[in-house]
């Protein structure tokens, strides 16, 4: 081997000896106990204050009262004195039918109660006069009484009379058709110069209450007991969502518990009642229903996902002031939505993990990431009570 080989090969055998030393150190180091590093996870802060327990069912919206107008009488129509969709109060007058035909026979009625009256007012005189002949033995005694018997006859003739006067006085009443409610009229069914017949059967205009209006929604009835534990405490409030459970529609108070359950389903139906001073809800809507049950005072409550189940019960990792976290076994009070009231283990203004947790033990060191987000008051079915 030449010189030039011999120091290649010694050059060699250097840098290797340097690099084995290196390792060694780091090893003996690892084996010294030197930190490892923190963990990344999310985190997010149990708060504490007043808490609301809310019911959720599917419903929809109803009038409180609809009615549908027909005519009670034949006729033609001659003025429709409301546009479509407009708000109408109780008494204004909607249509009018032709009321001619009824006031000649109110005339008629009239003058023949006139007319009974006078043959009445006759037939006494005529039984006065009478009376003096029958005293005299001028005429039989069952003259007499055969003229006092056509009093009878006059008095039931004008009795009727009178009837078919209230009746042709009604059937004119029948000719202004007006709004028994306050609500919204929907879409005309008739126009003027049409004939319309009581017959028929057919509504010509369709009247609506919206203010106030009714929500029927159902809930399960394990909870009806509960339901109504507090509303003999007082009234209890509802609010109404939107179809996609986002918007808020309108708050109003429960009225009552239907008195049946529906066996196919297990569920019973509740009514509520809204003002609806902006028209928000409409007849037949459907909406996500919130019944605020209760409102727990100083409840702690944390994000689901801090909870973890284990063979101990459950627990959450809680991260301390040097970012260590520590197992905490919690009890449970209720599950609304994706948030927890908590009954102990925890206190308001601590930090728990939220996520990361497979990859931590008991006194793992952290690297807290931005807050988790947290659904504060978050809606949704009440889960396991204790």
């Amino acid at each position: 081997m030449n010189r030039q080989g011999i120091l290649g090969l010694g050059m060699t055998l250097a840098i290797c000896s340097v690099l084995a030393g290196c390792s060694s150190q780091q090893a003996k180091s690892a084996k010294a106990g030197g930190p490892p590093p923190a963990v990344p996870v999310g985190v997010a802060t149990i708060k504490q204050g007043d808490f609301n327990v809310y019911l959720t069912g599917l419903g929809s919206v109803q009038a409180f009262n609809t009615v549908s107008l027909k005519t009670r009488i034949d006729g033609q129509i001659m003025q429709v004195n409301f546009r479509e969709g407009q708000d109408v109060k109780t008494g204004d007058l909607l249509i009018v039918i032709d009321p001619r035909p009824y006031q000649v026979a109110l005339q008629q009625a009239q003058a023949n109660l006139q007319k009974d009256e006078a043959q009445l007012v006759n037939a006494k005189a005529q039984y006065e006069r009478n009376k003096v002949l029958y005293e005299q033995g001028v005429i039989a005694k069952q003259d007499l009484d055969t003229l006092e018997a056509s009093f009878g006859t006059y008095e039931g003739t004008i009795a009727s009379d009178k009837a078919a006067i209230e009746n042709a006085k009604l059937n004119l009443t029948y000719c202004y058709i007006k709004s028994p409610i306050d609500g919204r009229v929907g879409l005309r069914q008739v126009d003027p110069g049409n004939y319309v017949t009581a017959a028929s059967g057919t509504a010509m205009l369709v009247i609506t209450q919206l203010h106030p209006i009714a929500v029927i929604f159902t809930l399960p009835e394990d909870q009806l007991q509960e339901v109504a534990g507090h509303m003999r405490q007082g009234p209890l409030e509802v609010d109404a969502y939107s179809r996609d459970d986002q918007t808020k529609l309108g708050t109003g108070k429960l009225l009552t518990i239907d008195n049946q359950i529906d066996l196919t389903t297990g569920t019973a139906k509740l009514k509520g009642i809204f003002d609806n001073p902006e028209n928000s809800l409409w007849p037949n809507q459907f909406v996500n229903v919130h019944l605020l049950l209760e409102t727990r005072k100083n409840a702690v409550t944390g994000p689901a996902s801090a909870i973890l189940r284990g063979p101990d019960g459950s627990f959450s990792y809680v991260v301390d002031a040097n970012n260590t976290v520590q197992m905490r076994p919690v009890q449970i009070a209720l599950t609304q939505g994706s948030t927890v009231v908590i009954a102990s283990g925890l206190q308001g203004g601590e930090k728990v993990v939220t996520d990361g947790q497979e990859k931590l033990q008991a006194g793992s060191r952290v690297a807290p990431q931005a807050p988790a987000r947290q659904n504060q008051q978050t809606t949704g079915n009440i889960g396991s009570q204790t």
